[in-house]
């Protein structure tokens, strides 16, 4: 009874643990936000931790080319979320297409491997945008279709669940000041995407977000 009763915690906590929400948003967010006409979203920095027998059979230059193909595969999907909402007439600015994003990073010799070099206030101006939205990921097993099949052909099929640890940051393009930020721990199952990800993630903080309206 009592290795019952230790399981059943052990799992609750667990539960508790990946559904673990840190929100921050700046006092006077909505007030900056105001005079917001255009935002961009850099692609996430992307760690994918694999297990140390799929650690020996990936190279590390292809890992880093997994975990990049995963960044941009997030930034991706947030675009296509606010995409989704302006459209629907619930979002008060516009949103940079990730390829104008990409051709002024490369145009700057900015890459995912210096881009922390770089002030979020001087990549803002470079992009010619209000405010930028970025973050990173940790996840033991990679979401993007892309880097999924360049995984299972590597190391093989993946488990039934995988983790991940996000945290989504909006800073101000005048003074680089943090206006916005979302970290979650999260789990997926078997066949979730990036695009799945971000909808979960994004469906219940999105009210506390300037930049979308309620209807």
């Amino acid at each position: 009874m009592k290795k019952i009763i230790i399981i059943i915690t052990l799992l609750i906590f667990n539960a508790k643990s990946f559904s673990q929400t840190n929100l921050f948003a700046h006092p006077e967010f909505d007030e900056i936000a105001k005079s917001h006409k255009i935002i961009a979203i850099l692609p996430f920095k992307t760690t994918i931790k694999l297990r140390p027998k799929q650690m020996k059979e990936t190279s590390s230059e292809d890992l880093a080319r997994m975990e990049v193909q995963e960044g941009e595969s997030i930034q991706a999907a947030m675009y296509s979320w606010f995409l989704k909402r302006k459209k629907q007439g619930k979002l008060k600015v516009d949103v940079q297409e990730p390829s104008r994003t990409a051709a002024l990073l490369k145009k700057n010799n900015i890459t995912p491997a210096n881009m922390v070099e770089f002030t979020k206030d001087k990549i803002a101006k470079i992009l010619e945008v209000d405010a930028i939205i970025s973050g990173t990921l940790e996840t033991d097993k990679p979401m993007s279709e892309g880097a999924s099949i360049a995984v299972g052909l590597l190391v093989g099929v993946w488990g039934s669940t995988n983790s991940a640890v996000v945290n989504i940051s909006v800073h101000n393009a005048t003074d680089g000041e943090l206006l916005w930020n979302y970290n979650k721990k999260v789990r997926g199952s078997v066949g979730s995407s990036n695009s799945d990800l971000i909808n979960k993630l994004m469906r219940k903080t999105s009210r506390r977000l300037s930049y979308t309206k309620m209807k």
